[in-house]
């Protein structure tokens, strides 16, 4: 009996079976920490192009209320900045802060118009959409596909129209301001074909 158990213990072919399930173990580990880091890039590159796009948008509306005088909907950058802003940057603008400068700002608009400058209508907005959106946009809808889908076709609108506006493609890239314009209209499209592709994998 003793000598079956040993004979059975030290078999050739249980102690291959058994090699050959440690491998495939280390293989599938392998492949689940090369996927885990894959993934941990796509997320980091998403986070990264998100503050890439917001800050573009915002850069857009600054050019929109000093140079870029065009018939262009900007006032979409309002929502594409909604949807796009980091969260850091969400919940700060959406808390205390926000709401103090949302004050301010209804207040100077109603008892003091005149000294309200045409330049922070925008920005008072976005303001304003960020403290009062219900949490099924700032929360649900936010991060969702849908948010993305629709800061793609805002991007793809106001590049077509900037385009348009420029006489043509080459003309986008050629005339005072062009390059500048087109480079940020452009970027607002990366993120959101980022994050379809993430989304798709």
């Amino acid at each position: 009996m003793g000598r079956d158990y040993l004979a059975m213990k030290t078999d050739p072919a249980t102690t291959d079976l058994i090699n050959s399930d440690i491998n495939e173990l280390k293989i599938a580990a392998t492949r689940l920490i090369s996927h885990a880091a894959t993934l941990g890039g796509l997320g980091f590159g998403t986070s990264f192009l998100k503050w890439v796009a917001s800050f573009a948008a915002i850069y857009l509306l600054i050019l929109d209320r000093t140079n870029w005088k065009t018939n262009m909907l900007t006032s979409l950058l309002i929502p594409y900045i909604f949807f796009s802003l980091p969260s850091v940057l969400f919940h700060f603008l959406s808390g205390e802060f926000g709401k103090w400068v949302a004050f301010i700002a209804v207040v100077l608009r109603l008892f003091f118009p005149r000294h309200f400058p045409d330049w922070l209508e925008l920005p008072g907005s976005l303001i304003l959409l960020l403290v009062v959106a219900p949490s099924f946009f700032s929360h649900t809808l936010r991060d969702s596909f849908v948010g993305v889908l629709l800061c793609l076709l805002i991007g793809c609108y106001l590049l077509q129209q900037h385009i348009r506006a420029s006489g043509g493609f080459r003309n986008s890239f050629t005339q005072t301001h062009g390059i500048s314009n087109t480079v940020g209209i452009i970027l607002l499209l990366v993120f959101p074909i980022w994050s379809l592709v993430v989304h798709v994998l």
